[in-house]
């Protein structure tokens, strides 16, 4: 019993280290449900772009990193692009910047994965330090946290406080924010560097 409560604690440790960053985006992505992005959109990106971090950091469990670091930062741009396109149409109706529900779900999904570059670099040891029931153990307490998280980021855009100042000041802040997320996962992945910066 004592080597799976190591896992559960361990796998509870290294989720909130490396995912903390992640309430406030996909809050910031919830605050945006009336201009496109639905609630089960966001949840089914959230864990599609954890599942694409966890499948590489398997792989390269199984055999060495198929993806370096500075070519995921590539996937920076994509908040780069929705927060300008969110600032070019702050000022248009919700209606008028609506997108499909693939576009969302494939939004939030690539912001996940951006923003989860060092996760790579934490699940692989991790994982290639793991047997196979702690290996389970772990994925399981992390699919569950998953959850746990994109709940929080939920309820936190439901707080009276937070929904008044999204709905007053969010079409302003939100571009920003993004654009501001994406030059950060692109400067941290080491990106910016295979760009001659």
């Amino acid at each position: 019993m004592a080597p799976i409560v190591t896992a559960v604690t361990t796998a509870i440790v290294t989720f909130a280290a490396t995912n903390i960053d992640d309430i406030f985006v996909l809050a910031l992505f919830f605050s945006q449900r009336s201009r496109g992005f639905r609630s089960s959109q966001i949840v089914i990106g959230q864990y599609l772009g954890f599942t694409a971090l966890v499948v590489i950091s398997l792989i390269g469990f199984f055999g060495g990193r198929v993806l370096p670091r500075p070519w995921v930062g590539f996937l920076g741009v994509v908040p780069i692009v929705v927060g300008i396109r969110r600032w070019i149409h702050r000022r248009d109706a919700p209606v008028h910047v609506q997108t499909s529900a693939t576009a969302s779900t494939m939004t939030v999904a690539a912001v996940t994965f951006a923003n989860g570059g060092d996760n790579i670099g934490i699940y692989t040891p991790l994982f290639a330090s793991s047997d196979a029931v702690r290996l389970s153990t772990t994925l399981a307490v992390f699919y569950f946290l998953l959850g746990i998280w994109c709940l929080v980021g939920y309820v936190i855009t439901r707080h009276p406080a937070v929904a008044i100042s999204v709905s007053r000041y969010g079409h302003i802040v939100v571009p920003f924010v993004l654009v501001a997320l994406g030059i950060y996962i692109i400067v941290e992945s080491g990106t910016s560097k295979l760009l001659g910066f």
